[in-house]
């Protein structure tokens, strides 16, 4: 098996990737959608009753372009694949606990709301194909991703998940692995925040 890079938001370049994919293995039984892109800042800022700073359209428009056309575009090819081979199969959508909304992070909260509420509406919709599909919404994820974070937003956050820590990668594969194995896991999102609410 290969490794394909791909933009995923171009949607040629997903639609070749996916035709590549499907020819390489023979067939497509799970999609993860968890590429995902932050571009934090806030609406507006001000000092000394002017404005310094608005998050701007490119920092807005990134975290849209990544975060939820490219889970559309992937989501779309994947159903098609599966529908039509009639095999069955499963889309999960990796969504955040920034979903109920986060200050400093309009772009990515309003997408990984988006992105959950894409599984209701694709469960609702694909289930007639044999095609499940499920989220997860973690909290904050020991990544590069978040290693981007400034310290001291880090250690707020830290201090607000009642575990007193990151999640690790290998427990949210194993929220993954429970919803691959549980067949009656269907258009629902699974928190796994360690309790964190933003």
């Amino acid at each position: 098996m290969g490794v394909y890079l791909c933009d995923i938001t171009d949607e040629t370049r997903v639609t070749e990737t996916f035709g590549h994919l499907v020819r390489e293995l023979g067939g497509l039984k799970v999609l993860v959608n968890n590429a995902g892109l932050m571009r934090d800042a806030l609406l507006v800022k001000l000092e000394e009753g002017k404005v310094v700073n608005r998050m701007s359209l490119q920092q807005w428009q990134q975290v849209v372009d990544v975060n939820l056309t490219g889970t559309f575009l992937c989501g779309r090819e994947a159903a098609a694949i599966m529908a039509e081979r009639g095999e069955g199969g499963l889309i999960v959508n990796i969504s955040s606990v920034a979903r109920a909304g986060n200050r400093g992070q309009s772009n990515y909260a309003a997408t990984k709301a988006g992105v959950a509420s894409l599984v209701v509406c694709w469960a609702g919709e694909l289930s007639r194909y044999g095609i499940r599909v499920a989220g997860i919404a973690p909290g904050v994820i020991a990544t590069p991703m978040t290693a981007q974070m400034k310290p001291e937003a880090m250690a707020r956050i830290t201090r607000n998940i009642p575990l007193g820590r990151l999640a690790e990668t290998d427990e949210l594969v194993h929220s993954l692995q429970y919803i691959i194995d549980n067949e009656y896991f269907h258009g629902r999102v699974l928190e796994m925040d360690g309790g964190l609410r933003l």
